[in-house]
């Protein structure tokens, strides 16, 4: 053995797909998440979901509801719960940002799940406005005329 590590797989990569959608982002931090010993083994299996969770502020910590990590197969007694509120561990400054400017209305919305290199579950937040309908339909309409261009990369 050669007693050098092989680095962490890191294709791993949950998205909130809505969000995109839903929300215009104002700004982007990366958080990491205090996991129980099953949950960090089920996100590596891909079992995760950030559909419908959102972050919020309890205690003077962020904290994000709603986020479902599934059940691990091989975890029988000691399985976690899936849906628990889990904390999110950021510096003191980017919660001072961030408590300030949801107090101003803005949104926290969770973004993505992925792995590092150093085989932590890190969460990329953002913080975000909620776009209107009118918004919704320029982005669709904006998406639509990028895919009906023709590309300026002609094979030949």
């Amino acid at each position: 053995m050669s007693g050098k590590k092989t680095p962490f797989p890191t294709k791993l990569c949950i998205k909130n797909r809505q969000a995109h959608f839903a929300y215009t982002f104002l700004d982007r931090y990366t958080a990491g998440l205090m996991l129980q010993g099953t949950e960090i083994k089920s996100i590596r299996m891909g079992k995760a979901s950030l559909q419908e969770a959102y972050c919020y502020f309890k205690q003077g910590s962020l904290w994000i509801k709603g986020m479902h990590i599934g059940g691990y197969i091989y975890g029988n007694l000691y399985n976690h719960e899936e849906k628990r509120d889990r904390q999110l561990l950021l510096q003191k400054k980017e919660l001072q940002q961030l408590s300030k400017n949801q107090a101003k209305g803005l949104a926290i919305i969770p973004v993505e799940l992925f792995i590092n290199q150093r085989g932590f579950a890190k969460l990329a937040i953002a913080l975000a406005r909620g776009k209107k309908l009118y918004d919704k339909r320029q982005t669709i309409k904006e998406r639509d005329l990028q895919r009906a261009a023709p590309s300026d990369l002609a094979i030949g």
